[in-house]
């Protein structure tokens, strides 16, 4: 609820600054414009240093409050995501920004460049020699229009005072003072004026300023003008012509002193074109000006270039912030799409990302997207119940097959593991989950023969002895597969198997018990009658027999040794057959060894018995001291007979500080080695001889009734071994000798008194 009301706060406050953002821009380009219509000088107050004053402090105000606008949205994007939780779409805001930005600023570069190098460019050509020139000669050729004006105007006074001077010559001869005579000479004048193109022709006297005649047309009405100042007498004085301009510049006069005695002037004036008085004013404030700004050259082009910098600013910093305020619009948008799709795919269905009012294609998208959502937790909503009440039937089978001790794997119609039980792993030694989705000919290739052989039939169950395990290690498993099959095509198949091992061999030795029992009863009863006869004919008839006394003598012994003989075997089948239960007691295990290497060592003095017992007494344990003396002198015998079997005089070296070595000092032909160790809560026998050795094949068989490899074994030495140590919880293991040939028996009892196993049992 919190991160709702931080993000309302955050677009309410964003909304707001897309506003003055908005405000900001459009002000940066009506002063744009403004400083535009400054520059060419369009307006009446463009030209008023005050208006310009203010509109460039203006420009540099709007320029520094984008700037600021800009740091203000910048930090706001960062607290953004910071409180948020997240920079979904950042890369994609920094993109478009970035495409703004360049977008702005590379067009606004590239112009300002080209916009400077202009602008020195006609600099240099507005104020080459070319155009300067050019200005001078037009002002040059607008003055002379003047001079050469001047000039005429000069002559003209000069030409008509000297005429006057030559008609008032001749008129004096007449007798007549044309200068004393008005109408006369205003006559002339006025005929002189018409002639000369003058405007006006007056003559007076400088003195008085009085007019003495005038002609022209602006005389005929009556001369009203001003006379000449008395500037334009006092250089007439100097036998010059004074000529001024009129105060409209309309005409141009030219004052000539007519006569000295009495002192006379003539004014002569002339009229001057307007239009071309005009042009000469303009050419020569259009020189003014242009030398002006010649002299201020390198003020005009610092100040042209402060304003193109500041209208370059301000076109790249609204655009920028522009930029800012789309690239939001486009990003924000989209990174609450990523934002949402993110959640999604962490499996929050719930999330929801807002449709804005406009009608575009994010607004289409975030539509579609919502409604993706709702159908995605509606499905999932559905798969959940329904995986659901599939674990539940799954549960229920798992726990149904956890209870069967037999293997149960469940295959599919490719043959591959989906759904094993625990029983199944336990049997084959391995975790059958981590192979799950493997074919079953890879995981386990001793069932695939059995799979072959139902694939290849007709039928749909296939059953097989399989063995598996390494050589010593073998076990017997009864395989049986299931195919099945809906619509004439497999579904999938059914493994199922046991472990058959102990079975088997329990069968066999209950089988080979009950025929030792039926040879030993068979067997025993003509025995004892065979014996005493060849007892009793050798005592009657010995002394009898005269021709060979000693063939008779040695057949009659033979006869009794071989019952001898086949009435151990029978002991020995009656023994394995009634195996009594064992009578527990708390004994010394060294001694119950000691004792059984005593019987042995007389019977073969040609070995060497390397014993190592621990010192002292112990280990304790509860047993059966003649059942267990019975399964060592077993051991010892075989060894024996594997070291008798190997034709050789070598034997196993002695390790030096044993306890104590058996035998009779000379040569050996084998040693035989006995080992009391504890191990933990267990005590351990080992006897190891460097005889024959264990065979190839059938190993695991060994301790098996009349399973044997010596050629006059019965067979049941080690299957009594085993069987006695079955009835003390403990086992045999027999094993190649780790340093060369020869072989290496392991007995393994518990390490329990008759008080704890009374305890135990409590």
């Amino acid at each position: 609820m919190r991160r709702s009301v931080n993000g309302n706060n955050i677009v309410t406050r964003a909304l707001e600054l897309r506003s003055v953002s908005f405000i900001l821009v459009a002000l940066a380009l009506l002063l744009v414009f403004a400083m535009f219509v400054v520059l060419s000088g369009g307006a009446v107050m463009a030209h008023h240093p005050i208006v310009q004053n203010a509109i460039f402090v203006l420009g540099g105000a709007t320029l520094l409050l984008l700037a600021v606008m800009i740091g203000l949205w910048t930090r706001r994007l960062v607290r953004e995501r910071r409180q948020l939780g997240g920079a979904a779409g950042a890369r994609l805001h920094v993109r478009l920004v970035s495409l703004f930005g360049l977008v702005a600023v590379a067009p606004t570069i590239v112009i300002g460049i080209f916009a400077t190098l202009f602008f020195d460019y006609g600099i240099q050509i507005w104020f080459s020699d070319r155009v300067n020139t050019a200005l001078n000669e037009a002002l040059e050729a607008s003055r002379g229009y003047l001079t050469e004006h001047n000039a005429n105007i000069r002559t003209e006074a000069f030409s008509l005072a000297n005429y006057l001077v030559s008609a008032e010559n001749e008129l004096q001869i007449n007798g007549t003072d044309l200068l004393h005579d008005p109408d006369t000479l205003g006559q002339m004048l006025d005929s002189q004026a018409t002639i000369r193109g003058l405007t006006e022709a007056v003559v007076y006297d400088p003195i008085t300023n009085k007019v003495i005649a005038a002609g022209g047309m602006l005389s005929r009405s009556g001369y009203n003008q001003p006379l000449p100042p008395p500037s334009a007498a006092v250089m007439a004085r100097t036998n010059d012509v004074a000529i001024y301009d009129s105060p409209d510049e309309k005409v141009v006069r030219a004052v000539v002193t007519v006569s000295e005695t009495p002192e006379m002037m003539l004014v002569i004036t002339r009229p001057v074109d307007p239009e071309i008085v005009g042009h000469m004013r303009k050419t020569e404030k259009v020189v003014s000006d242009y030398k002006r700004l010649d002299r201020n050259r390198m003020k005009i082009q610092v100040i042209f270039v402060m304003i193109f910098v500041l209208v370059a600013l301000l076109v790249m910093l609204a655009a920028a912030l522009m930029g800012l305020t789309l690239a939001r619009q486009i990003a924000r948008p989209l990174g609450l799409l990523m934002d949402a799709s993110h959640k999604v795919s962490e499996g929050d269905l719930s999330v929801r990302v807002p449709e804005d009012g406009r009608d575009d294609e994010i607004r289409s998208l975030s539509h579609a997207f919502n409604l993706m959502t709702d159908e995605l937790a509606s499905q999932r909503t559905q798969l959940m119940d329904a995986y659901e009440q599939i674990n539940e039937r799954r549960r229920f089978t798992e726990a149904v097959l956890s209870g069967v001790s037999a293997g149960v794997i469940g295959l599919d119609a490719h043959a591959k593991i989906e759904l094993p039980n625990l029983a199944a792993s336990n049997l084959l030694g391995r975790d059958l989950t981590l192979s799950i989705g493997g074919a079953l000919d890879e995981v386990i290739p001793e069932f695939s023969p059995v799979l072959t052989a139902l694939q290849a039939g007709n039928g749909r169950v296939q059953t097989q002895e399989v063995q598996i395990g390494t050589p010593g290690h073998r076990r017997i498993l009864l395989v049986r597969i299931a195919a099945e099959i809906g619509d004439a095509e497999t579904r999938g198949y059914v493994v199922t198997f046991d472990d058959i091992t102990a079975l088997q061999a329990a069968q066999r030795k209950a089988a080979w018990a009950d025929v030792a029992r039926r040879i030993a009863h068979e067997i025993k009863n003509p025995l004892t009658p065979i014996q005493l006869a060849a007892e009793r004919l050798k005592r009657r008839f010995l002394k009898e027999i005269s021709s060979d006394p000693d063939t008779f003598r040695q057949c009659a012994d033979t006869i009794v040794r071989q019952v001898g003989d086949i009435g151990r075997m029978v002991d020995e089948f009656s023994a394995f057959a009634r195996m009594p239960q064992p009578r527990m007691a708390d004994e010394d295990l060294s001694a119950i060894v000691r004792e059984a290497l005593v019987l042995q060592k007389g019977a073969h003095p040609e070995i060497l018995y390397d014993v190592r017992l621990p010192v002292g007494q112990g280990p304790m344990l509860s047993c059966d001291r003649r059942q267990i003396g019975q399964t060592l002198t077993n051991l010892l015998q075989n060894a024996a007979d594997a070291v008798a079997m190997t034709g050789r005089g070598s034997g196993l070296q002695v390790a030096h500080g044993s306890e104590e070595t058996i035998g009779v000092s000379g040569s050996y032909v084998g040693t035989i080695r006995v080992e009391v160790r504890e191990d933990g809560e267990q005590a351990q026998i080992i006897v190891t001889d460097d005889g024959v050795g264990l065979p190839k094949d059938d190993r695991e068989r060994l301790t098996e009734p009349y399973v044997t490899h010596k050629p006059k074994g019965t067979g049941l030495g080690l299957a009594i071994v085993k069987k006695i140590m079955e009835d003390h919880e403990g086992t045999v293991e027999l094993r190649d000798r780790p340093d060369g040939d020869g072989t290496e028996a392991v007995l393994t009892l518990p390490l329990k008194t008759g008080a704890q196993k009374e305890n135990h049992g409590v």
